[in-house]
């Protein structure tokens, strides 16, 4: 039995708790949160038996638990995340891994020589029709990779507690605290990093009359990203976060020179379809309006718990479980984690000062 505690148990805290309920082997036994009305409902989700802690030293000191899972508000990971790492416990830090690149790097420096595991919480390319997606592409389904394209159009940010999510300064700004699971995504299928950002949004629509403390909130809303990669291949983000009509309100497209594969959520829906080989170059054969493509759904049956994710939640879960009872290394890193908060980084860089932004001006030497 993997004994759990949830450090943070706001909305996306109790959604790990639940995950946890539908793994054999798995278990809550701590929680901790400073707010009183979290502490209550995860209370409520998970029974009595759970220990309850109003601080997450208090936990990490508790010996109740093998494994703890960090869903704290973005900007308190790189102080909860020196305790946790102090530790031999095993760590699932939610994202972004932090909101800066200093803290990002400090807790790679820590995470150094541990026995416990460490685990980045971008669980995006769990997805059943992304993770489909992300086979064909290396498996050779498009052949070379020169195209990548992720569009999200959705409703604006949910409350939280405290209205934290209203504010760069405590979330990194959204094209961090929304979007590094794109970034990590464009990188991921790519196979490589990326060289340079441009990007254009801004707050357009979404809290403009909103005011907590004093303060305006100043989450932009809205944006376009161009990655560009050394090779050439090319990313770009397409973001709408007042577009709750939409339909699929995530599509990621992938194009090679020898194909196309779309997915598509939450109709969970993946589109492959092939060029064909005329003479020594490749080019369409057919009528253009009639494109010969494949479409399916896609799911993965051991799904049990669909969770907010599309069961993406609970695969990264039992992969991280495994990976805890078998003695592996993460699938998913802390410098993958650093790497998209870098992306998203540069591209507000970009929208602040309109410009192209170097990925050299936002990560220190050696990490380029």
């Amino acid at each position: 039995m993997v004994r759990y505690g949830i450090i943070g148990v706001g909305a996306m805290g109790r959604e790990h708790a639940e995950n946890l309920r539908y793994i054999e082997g798995a278990t809550v036994t701590a929680i901790s949160d400073p707010d009183e009305g979290s502490r209550s409902l995860a209370t409520k989700q998970l029974g009595s038996e759970v220990k309850v802690f109003t601080d997450h030293n208090q936990l990490l000191d508790s010996g109740l638990v093998d494994a703890v899972i960090i869903a704290t508000p973005n900007y308190t990971h790189v102080d909860v995340l020196k305790d946790a790492l102090a530790t031999p416990l095993h760590v699932f830090i939610e994202k972004p891994l932090c909101t800066t690149i200093d803290d990002c790097l400090k807790v790679i420096e820590w995470s150094k020589n541990r026995t416990g595991l460490v685990w980045m919480g971008l669980e995006y390319r769990y997805m059943p029709p992304v993770a489909e997606l992300i086979s064909i592409v290396h498996n050779g389904g498009v052949g070379e990779v020169q195209q990548v394209t992720i569009r999200e159009h959705r409703e604006p940010f949910y409350p939280k507690v405290g209205n934290w999510n209203r504010y760069t300064g405590k979330t990194g700004g959204t094209l961090v605290e929304k979007c590094c699971h794109y970034f990590n995504l464009m990188d991921h299928i790519s196979g490589e990093r990326p060289i340079r950002v441009f990007a254009s949004g801004g707050q357009r629509v979404n809290f403009l009359n909103e005011v907590h403390d004093g303060k305006p909130a100043d989450m932009l809303d809205s944006a376009y990203v161009i990655v560009e990669y050394a090779s050439g291949k090319r990313a770009m983000l397409d973001l709408c976060m007042f577009a709750e009509n939409t339909v699929d309100k995530e599509h990621i497209s992938v194009t090679g020179d020898a194909g196309k594969v779309e997915s598509f959520l939450p109709s969970l829906e993946l589109r492959h379809g092939k060029r064909s080989a005329v003479g020594n170059f490749q080019e369409w054969t057919h009528d253009a309006s009639k494109p010969k493509v494949e479409v399916r759904k896609i799911w993965n049956d051991s799904i049990k718990y669909n969770g907010f994710h599309y069961g993406a939640s609970y695969l990264e879960h039992v992969k991280f479980f495994n990976a805890i009872q078998g003695g592996k290394a993460p699938e998913v890193t802390l410098e993958d984690g650093l790497r998209s908060v870098a992306t998203g980084l540069a591209a507000h860089k970009s929208i602040a000062e309109g410009r192209p932004v170097l990925m050299s001006e936002i990560l220190p030497a050696g990490w380029n």
